[in-house]
């Protein structure tokens, strides 16, 4: 077996891309073998020095990706983001540090360019807790009966006098970006989605080995002709006994900028013809849908986990970033071995604005760098943390004192996979 010291870390370069493509495919479990197509698609994301690989006697073993990306913070603020993907170790190499490495790497270039924070969607849960990472947004997905839901069966157009068309492709790559970064500049833990998101999940470009199904599109159009909906849906052909429908339609995404375009888009999901049932993809856990039905019920949680993982990186920009609930001042001792979130802070929160500091005052809580990730985006409670051992009260009250600032007063949300 090769010693750790012989393995060699390194950023990819692009006549590596091929090797280090094959491994991704490798740590996926996907066709290592990719076409022509495929790996011009993929070579789009090569980024010099983004793209980290370990070598063992020249071939590929392991892969890292980080790209940059936009993060909305509670309040509608962005923050510059590492966004951490295609992470893998080849079977034969695990459990030999590969990954510390790269990630290492990564997170101290990405505080150098002054990256917030780090993100990732965490394929294992136990893997991201031991480098700063701690899960920040929560992922529901619902399963719709509609035969049960109690709508309609007569509905044939929104009752606010808007339209829903269907679209194509091209037209979603035109409508669908200014749509989303409208979603995005409103919804914390949104990240945005550059040129080539837009390709792939049209089919303008295939980034896998897999054939491409064109899904549905759906636009809504508000009264007066604005785009402030839109959809993209698959159905399947399954049919009961005396030819009875028992279709599913399969949401890819849906962006809603308004509650009466979400509301106009899932009554259309469920009013077409032979569907008898509605996945709703990914959602926030706090999501309008099952209100949007005259019986809730019919919408039954098929999914719910862990989502977009977040990394602190500055903890002065991060924290003065954010909006807060409540005035207040809370400070903050950040156990963070080696790492950048490692101190005491002291948060002021006011009306418009927050200061951040370090100080040398006594804590009111202590805290290792991925619970405060769970804090940041308002979705975790310090109370319930605290519960876990995860936080430690050394004021007492201060974990109610904390909630009573950070939490948001709807939940984050981040609608992607990267």
């Amino acid at each position: 077996m090769t010693s750790r010291a012989e393995i060699d870390v390194h950023p990819i370069t692009e006549a590596e891309f091929p090797d280090w493509s094959r491994a991704l495919s490798t740590g996926f479990l996907q066709d290592p073998v990719l076409g022509e197509e495929q790996l011009r698609a993929r070579a789009r994301q090569f980024v010099p020095g983004r793209l980290l690989g370990a070598f063992d006697r020249g071939r590929c073993v392991a892969t890292y990706r980080s790209f940059d990306q936009r993060l909305t913070a509670v309040g509608g603020a962005e923050v510059p983001a590492d966004a951490v993907s295609n992470v893998t170790v080849t079977p034969t190499h695990r459990r030999r540090g590969l990954l510390s490495r790269m990630i290492g790497a990564d997170l101290a270039a990405a505080r150098e360019r002054g990256d917030v924070v780090a993100t990732l969607i965490a394929a294992e849960y136990r893997i991201y807790g031991r480098h700063g990472f701690g899960p920040a947004t929560t992922m529901t997905q619902w399963t719709v009966d509609v035969p049960r839901a109690g709508l309609d069966p007569r509905w044939a157009a929104p009752e606010d006098g808007g339209t829903i068309d269907l679209a194509d492709g091209a037209d979603v790559r035109k409508l669908g970006p200014e749509l989303h970064e409208r979603l995005r500049r409103a919804q914390p833990g949104a990240v945005s989605r550059d040129e080539l998101w837009w390709q792939a999940r049209t089919g303008a470009v295939r980034m896998h080995a897999t054939p491409w199904h064109e899904p549905f599109y759906a636009v809504y159009r508000s009264p007066d002709g604005e785009v402030q909906g839109m959809a993209a849906y698959r159905a399947d052909d399954t049919w009961g006994d005396a030819k009875q429908p028992l279709n599913t339609a399969t949401v890819d995404w849906l962006i809603g900028v308004t509650p009466a375009a979400e509301r106009a888009l899932w009554r259309y999901l469920c009013s077409i013809d032979w569907i008898t049932t509605v996945k709703s993809g990914w959602r926030s856990p706090d999501d309008l849908l099952p209100h949007y039905l005259p019986d809730p019920r019919a919408a039954r949680i098929s999914t719910q986990a862990d989502w977009l993982w977040v990394r602190v990186l500055d903890v002065v920009r991060a924290l003065e970033a954010r909006t807060y609930a409540a005035r207040g001042s809370l400070v903050l001792e950040v156990v963070d071995p080696g790492g950048p979130a490692a101190g005491r802070w002291r948060l002021e929160a006011e009306e418009g604005g927050a200061s951040c500091v370090p100080t040398t005052e006594s804590a009111d809580l202590v805290l290792d760098a991925g619970a405060l990730a769970m804090l940041w985006l308002g979705d975790e409670s310090a109370a319930r943390l605290a519960a876990l051992g995860r936080v430690t009260e050394e004021r007492a009250g201060a974990a109610l004192s904390a909630d009573a600032l950070l939490r948001a007063p709807r939940r984050p949300w981040c609608p992607d996979m990267f």
